[in-house]
C-alpha cells in the first residue's frame, strides 16, 4: 500500500497537512437535507483549498448530527468531489457484521479507486438502549477482547485471504479482490487502508502493535490526548502499512471574522453537548437560544471545559491554537470539526483557516 494514502502533504504555512472531520450537524429550524447540502459544499471547498481528507463519523439516535451512515454519505460526496480522500471517522465496528462493511467500502472503494479511507472504532456512537436495537441483542459486546476479533476478520474479508479449513473460506467480500482470481477477472487487489480511532489507550495501543495509523479524539478526550499518542508510539511495531507511527488528532476549532460570533457559537456548542451529556439531545441550538438559556453551576462547569478545548475565534487566533496543539502533541495531521449553527459559518471557518496558512486558492 503506498505510503503517501496515508501520510498527507503540508500546504502552505501549517505545521502539517490539514484535514476535514463532518458530523453534518443539523441546526435549529434546518432540516437534515440542508445539513448533507452543506457537507457537499465543504467537502469541494475542502478540495478546493488543499485539506488532505474529509471524513465523516457514525453517531446514531441525536437530532443535530445526521451522520448516522457515513457509507452511504460518502458515496454522495464522492460523486461532487475528484480528488480528495473520503473516508469514515470512523465506522463503529460492533454495530455491524464485518462482512457488511467489507463490502460497503469495496463498494466505495470501487466508485473512488484510491480515495476511501476505512476509520474503525469500537464505541457504539450512541446510548446503549440505541446500541443494543442497532446489533438485535441486549447483551452489548464491546469488551476489550471482541474488537481485535472483529477487526481481524473484516480484514481477512478485505483482503479475500481466510485461511483453508476457515468456515468464511468460501465467503467473499464484492467488490473485492476475489474479482480478480476468477477467469476474466481484472478486478484491483487494493483496498481502503484501515486506520483505528480512539478516545483512550485501548485503540492507541492496537494500532501499535498493528502497525496501523491512529486517530484520536482530541475534539472531546484532550485530557487523554498525549498518553494516548505515547503509548500509540511506544508500542508501534512497523508493517506492510507503515514503517513509523502516523497518527492524526481531531481538533474543534471555528475561525470566524468577529471574534464575539465565535464565542456566541461556541456557547451554542457547549448548550448542544450539556443536554447530550443530559440525555436530552436536540438539534443544534442558535446563539440566542445559548445566550437565553440558565445553565446551573454544574451545566456551567461543564461548558467552560468545553469550550476551553475548541480552538475558536479569528483567523489568526486559530492559527496560533492549532499552532501550538500541534507543537504539544507533535500530531503527524490535524482534523478539524467546525460546529456552528449555520451552515454558512462552518464554511466560512474553514475558507478562514485555509487563508491563515495560505493553502492554495480555490
Amino acid at each position: 500500500m503506498p505510503a503517501d494514502e496515508i501520510r498527507g502533504v503540508t500546504r502552505g504555512s501549517a505545521p502539517v497537512p490539514l484535514s476535514v472531520l463532518d458530523l453534518v450537524t443539523v441546526g435549529a429550524g434546518g432540516t437534515a437535507a440542508d445539513a448533507l447540502r452543506t457537507s457537499v459544499a465543504l467537502s469541494r471547498l475542502a478540495e478546493a483549498r488543499g485539506f488532505h481528507r474529509y471524513w465523516v463519523a457514525e453517531h446514531h439516535s441525536m437530532p443535530g448530527v445526521a451522520s448516522s451512515s457515513p457509507a452511504v454519505i460518502l458515496a454522495h460526496l464522492a460523486a461532487h468531489t475528484d480528488r480528495i480522500r473520503l473516508g469514515s471517522g470512523g465506522v463503529m465496528l460492533p454495530n455491524h457484521a464485518p462482512l457488511v462493511i467489507a463490502e460497503q467500502f469495496g463498494t466505495l472503494e470501487a466508485m473512488a479507486p484510491g480515495r476511501i479511507d476505512l476509520g474503525l472504532g469500537r464505541a457504539p456512537g450512541t446510548d446503549g438502549a440505541t446500541a443494543a436495537a442497532l446489533r438485535r441483542t441486549d447483551t452489548l459486546n464491546e469488551g476489550a477482547d471482541d474488537f481485535p476479533e472483529q477487526l481481524a476478520e473484516l480484514t481477512r474479508f478485505l483482503d479475500d485471504d481466510f485461511p483453508d479449513g476457515h468456515p468464511y473460506r468460501r465467503i467473499h467480500a464484492i467488490p473485492g479482490p476475489v474479482q480478480g482470481s476468477v477467469p476474466g477477472g481484472v478486478q484491483s487487489p487494493h483496498r481502503p487502508p484501515v486506520w483505528l480511532l480512539g478516545s483512550s489507550g485501548f485503540s492507541a495501543r492496537l494500532a501499535g502493535l498493528l502497525g496501523l495509523p491512529f486517530a484520536f479524539a482530541h475534539h472531546f478526550s484532550a485530557q487523554n490526548t498525549i498518553p494516548a499518542l505515547d503509548l500509540y508510539r511506544q508500542t508501534f511495531r512497523p508493517s506492510a502499512v507503515l514503517d513509523e507511527p502516523y497518527a492524526l488528532i481531531g481538533v474543534s476549532a471555528l475561525a470566524t471574522d468577529d471574534e464575539r460570533e465565535a464565542r456566541r457559537q461556541v456557547r451554542a456548542m457547549a448548550l448542544s453537548m450539556v443536554r447530550l451529556r443530559t440525555g436530552r439531545p436536540g438539534l443544534f441550538p442558535d446563539p440566542e437560544e445559548a445566550a437565553r438559556y440558565e445553565f446551573s453551576p454544574m451545566e456551567e462547569e461543564f461548558a467552560a471545559s468545553w469550550a476551553g478545548n475548541v480552538v475558536h475565534g479569528t483567523a489568526d487566533e486559530v492559527r496560533s491554537g492549532l499552532d501550538d496543539l500541534h507543537k504539544r502533541t507533535g500530531a503527524d495531521e490535524l482534523m478539524l470539526t467546525s460546529h456552528a449553527h449555520r451552515g454558512a459559518l462552518r464554511l466560512r471557518s474553514y475558507e478562514l483557516v485555509a487563508d491563515a496558512y495560505g493553502l492554495p486558492a480555490a
